[in-house]
Formats: structure tokens, sequence, C-alpha cells
């Protein structure tokens, strides 16, 4: 589809450089029934000069190929409208190009606005250089949490108070969805003043996709989510979304393990293996179970969380397994998981996630 597009915006460029041939008489042009004189002819060289110039741009991803792709448009139509009997059936690509324009906009916008959110968290994390994981500060711990630390090799390292995890994803939108979506996310999280900062592009067919953000910072969670990145599909904020993102938080400490020993975080110990975290945080509080096998390897999370946002929204189990580990930085973490709501009607997996780099510290903004 994409180069489709791109070939027909080729030959509208080009189409456009037959008006300057005419013009100064280089070529025969017997499509071109109208009289063009040298000064319109120059004016058609630069309108198909600006459209070849965003077709470039647009297949490199450029993410100012939005606003040629406007003045491209204005140029081009500006000179079929004058040229009307023999050009207006290149109003047709002039369209094509304005509404991927809006959409590309649409995408420039919801990157600015994820960009100045992850520089402002990032500014907000102080990362000490000599501050590290030692036995001694397991003590407080249930016995299942401390081998898991000391399992993953967290012990003797730098403590995490910033990561990067970017993933690869498979996505369900519905129960009843048969389609995996395909996925791709970024995510920034801050350990000593919570926060994590969520990005997803989801690809739903060749015409259609959605960008979408989830965001936790001062206690509070939001969820951000654009059709096409133009449309709000959702954008919500409340207490039932801060409950389920501060329970998320915890879930994902899995990739940060130094964050167990957090002062916002308590444990209690349930059995040999399973361990419960509760949080507070500025006003929200949220828990979940942690399991492990005997060797100290994180098996799975649970908690009881909102399904929705709604006011009728009800609790269910919400469950993160694992499936394979990865060692990054010299830390042992799970790098395929895939998370299931436990509902009355059965169980919906709608996520398969596969972490394909993950960065600590200093190392996530250079």
């Amino acid at each position: 589809m994409k180069y489709l597009f791109g070939l027909i915006i080729l030959i509208h460029g080009v189409i456009h450089i037959l008006g300057f041939l005419k013009a100064f008489s280089l070529a025969e042009i017997n499509s071109l029934t109208l009289y063009i004189n040298k000064f319109q002819g120059i004016a058609w060289l630069v309108s198909g000069l600006i459209l070849i110039a965003y077709l470039i741009l647009y297949l490199s991803h450029n993410p100012f190929s939005w606003l040629v792709g406007v003045v491209a448009v204005i140029v081009s139509q500006l000179l079929i409208i004058y040229f009307w009997k023999d050009a207006k059936f290149g109003s047709i690509p002039n369209a094509l190009i304005l509404i991927l324009a809006i959409v590309s906009y649409g995408q420039f916008s919801f990157n600015r606005l994820v960009q100045r959110e992850t520089t402002s968290l990032i500014n907000s994390v102080h990362i000490s250089p000599d501050r590290s994981v030692s036995e001694d500060d397991l003590g407080k711990l249930p016995e299942p949490v401390k081998r898991w630390l000391q399992n993953s090799g967290m012990i003797g390292k730098r403590y995490i108070m910033l990561g990067k995890v970017i993933q690869r994803a498979e996505m369900k939108m519905k129960p009843e969805q048969q389609k995996w979506l395909d996925a791709s996310a970024v995510q920034y999280t801050a350990i000593d003043l919570p926060a994590f900062i969520w990005s997803v592009d989801v690809k739903m067919n060749g015409l259609m996709f959605f960008l979408g953000r989830d965001k936790f910072e001062g206690g509070k969670g939001e969820m951000l989510i654009k059709l096409n990145a133009l449309l709000n599909v959702v954008n919500e904020h409340g207490e039932k979304l801060n409950e389920g993102t501060i329970q998320r938080y915890l879930g994902e400490m899995v990739w940060f393990p130094s964050l167990a020993l957090s002062e916002y975080i308590s444990w209690e110990q349930v059995n040999d293996t399973t361990a419960k975290a509760i949080m507070q945080y500025k006003g929200t509080k949220g828990s979940g179970t942690f399991r492990f096998n005997s060797n100290g390897d994180f098996v799975s999370f649970s908690a009881m969380r909102y399904m929705g946002n709604e006011i009728e929204s009800s609790r269910y189990e919400w469950v993160m397994l694992v499936e394979e580990y990865k060692t990054f930085d010299g830390i042992k973490v799970p790098s395929k998981m895939s998370a299931t709501w436990k509902l009355d009607e059965g169980d919906w997996t709608w996520l398969k996630l596969e972490v394909t780099d993950i960065k600590y510290n200093e190392n996530c903004i250079r």
C-alpha cells in the first residue's frame, strides 16, 4: 500500500513537470491543450519538485513530511484550478496526499506529546553512580523474594533508577477477536519517584492503526488511544485506572528487580514460593501476588484489577505468565510473557509480549 501510494505521487509529480516542459517548448505534450506561459511553467516545475520532495520525506519517515505535503497540495491545487480543463483529475492524488498529511500530523503531534512527557520523566530521575544492592538490603524481604533477587543477578549491581524496555507484541482488543494485531512499544520507568510512560503502535490493517500511551505519574494513571493518530478512542483517568496502573507498575518490577526494595512497597510472605506486594504512593494503593519456582525464577504475577474505568467496572483476576528469560546488563529477567484476564465467561489472553532490549540508568538516555 505504501509503495503504491508512492508510485501515484511520483507520477503526479512527473505530470506537473510536463507543464514546465511544454511552457519552454522542451517537449510536445498533446494532453495539455491550454497555453502555459514561462512563469506558469516554472510554477508547474516547482510544484512537481515539491511533490517529489514530499515523496522522499514520506518514504524516509521524516516527521515533518506532513508539512511539505500540505504545501505541495496547496501549490498543486491552485495550478489545477487555474488549468481545470486539462488538470482536474490531479485533484484525486492531492486529496490522497492531504489525507495522509493529516494522519502524519496526528502521528507527529502524538509523538511530540510522548517525547515531552518522557523528557520530563527522565529529568526527574536522579541516578546515583555509587549505590548498589547488597545482601544486607534483602534483610526484611520474604524468602522467595530474596531468592529471586539473588538468582536474578541483582546483588552487587547498581540500583536501577531508570529503565527503558523495548517490546514487540501481539494484541487482541476484544475477547471474541480472532486475529492477533502486531504492535511495537517502548516504556520508560522511573524507580525513586514511581512513574512510567508506555507508548505503543498497533497495526490493524493496511489502512488503520492506533497509537496508545499509558502513563503513571504522581500516583495517577492515564490512558490515551488514538485511531490513526487522530480520533480519541480512549482518553481515561480516574480512581479505578489509578489502581490498575499502580498494579501494572508493581507487576513490571520483574524487569527492574531493585524496585522490590522501594520504600513505597511492603511485602507479605504467602508460602515458600509466593509473596504479596502492596504499594501505596500519593494516595493510590494497589497490590499483587508474585509466584516463583524453587530456583528463584519469577513465574507469574496476578492481581485483582478493574477491567475498564466505568462506574460499573468490576475487578477480575489479571495474570502475567513467563515463557522465557533473558539476561540484560547481567540481570536475568522475563523476556517473553503473556497477559490474561480471568473472566466469568472464560480466559481472555489479550497480550503476548517479547522484550527485545532493556537499558538501565544512563544507558536509557544515550
